[in-house]
């Protein structure tokens, strides 16, 4: 048997590749993160700034 144990950044990786198709994650939300997370940028600050901005888009819809 041949049991290859994943490291951290190989299941971020797949995780952040995978998020989109979640049962029941915001397709939105789902993008900026990963696309933070591949920019290197996935910090509190830059999340709080994109959920402001997904709140914005979200009012200015209604």
């Amino acid at each position: 048997m041949d049991n290859k144990v994943k490291s951290g950044k190989e299941i971020l990786d797949d995780f952040f590749t995978n998020i989109s198709i979640i049962k029941n994650v915001d397709k939105g939300l789902a993008e900026s993160l990963a696309n933070l997370y591949n920019q290197g940028k996935l910090s509190d600050t830059y999340v709080k700034n994109e959920l402001s901005n997904l709140r914005e888009k979200d009012v200015d819809k209604n």
